[in-house]
């Protein structure tokens, strides 16, 4: 089998490659990334030079480069995406170009070429956020409510999938997953920020009163709950994936990250919050549990530490993303 994953030298991207690859060695992936500030080849070079494996640098926009690589692929998973709050704030047009035209041109070519079967990497952020004195989580059921124009070019992006596969006849799945952490996540997000920080001897800024809660989900956990959408899924549906069972919130998470690091919370520096923070996602994964037989492997604490150690190991890896943005 031939698939293209496209944004595979992102963070989820690179890690569901080497998943697949260690997986399903007899199958060929051919990677199609544009390699803006946050995709990196560094992320693979384990495999750069595998015979199962290409790399294409290009826009998931651009159709002449599609039609060279989609006639012999039987798969798309899409991961290319802009994925960063803050940036979608200070500069939504590249989030609407990328998530949403950009996701429009693939599903053209992905109708021209006849894939077989499409997958859509979104977000539980599409959801909208949760209030904190509350039990409620995000399920398949949950209305649309995106609050920043991240969420919102997400969650049209998703109804876009869903409306070529009603007008067009589109073979999709779709996943709406918590916020990852992981190996090879770029130095902007919150766990990789804190981590370098304080490896640094530096401040870790703190939104607000930090007191924001997140599903957290190992990337690990993530790329198998994939891998069972792809083996198991019903066309047309859509499969919440979170990794927590409790709610943590940022300053908890804060806390245990210093704890592990032997440093002290002094270290903690509170910063003006962002505009249209939102609260609390927690997410309901019961259905891809009951149907696919999801759970994750891998217990938060555990894997917070081994995420630690290697940005602790990987110094090489992270210190030339910290200017490359």
């Amino acid at each position: 089998m031939k698939i293209l994953v496209t944004g595979g030298a992102g963070f989820i991207g690179s890690n569901f490659i080497h998943y697949w690859l260690r997986e399903y060695p007899e199958d060929e992936i051919v990677n199609l990334d544009k390699l803006t500030y946050a995709g990196s080849l560094d992320n693979l070079k384990e495999i750069e030079n595998k015979p199962s494996y290409k790399f294409v640098q290009g826009n998931i926009a651009d159709n002449k480069l599609l039609d060279e690589i989609l006639p012999e692929v039987d798969k798309i998973i899409h991961f290319a995406a802009e994925s960063h709050v803050d940036n979608s704030i200070t500069g939504p047009a590249v989030f609407i170009q990328t998530n949403i035209l950009g996701t429009q041109v693939l599903l053209d070519a992905a109708i021209k070429h006849k894939i077989k079967h499409f997958h859509y990497i979104s977000t539980d952020e599409v959801f909208g956020a949760l209030p904190l004195d509350s039990e409620d989580k995000f399920n398949e059921q949950t209305l649309y409510d995106p609050r920043s124009p991240y969420s919102a070019s997400k969650a049209g992006a998703d109804h876009l999938v869903r409306a070529y596969g009603v007008t067009f006849g589109l073979n999709y799945t779709i996943t709406n997953c918590s916020n990852n952490y992981g190996p090879y996540q770029f130095p902007e997000k919150l766990l990789p920020v804190v981590i370098i920080n304080l490896l640094q001897g530096k401040k870790v800024p703190v939104y607000g009163d930090g007191k924001y809660v997140r599903d957290w989900l190992y990337v690990g956990d993530h790329c198998r709950a994939i891998d069972l959408v792809l083996q198991k899924g019903k066309v047309g549906e859509t499969y919440c994936i979170g990794g927590q069972t409790e709610d943590m919130n940022n300053l908890e998470l804060i806390k245990k990250v210093i704890k592990i690091l032997d440093k002290d919370e002094s270290s903690i520096e509170y910063v003006k919050d962002r505009p249209g923070h939102d609260r609390r996602y927690a997410v309901d994964w019961s259905k891809a549990k009951n149907e696919l037989g999801y759970m994750p492997e891998y217990s938060f604490d555990e894997w917070l530490v081994k995420t630690i150690d290697w940005y602790r190991d990987n110094e090489w890896w992270w210190e030339s993303k910290l200017v490359k943005k």
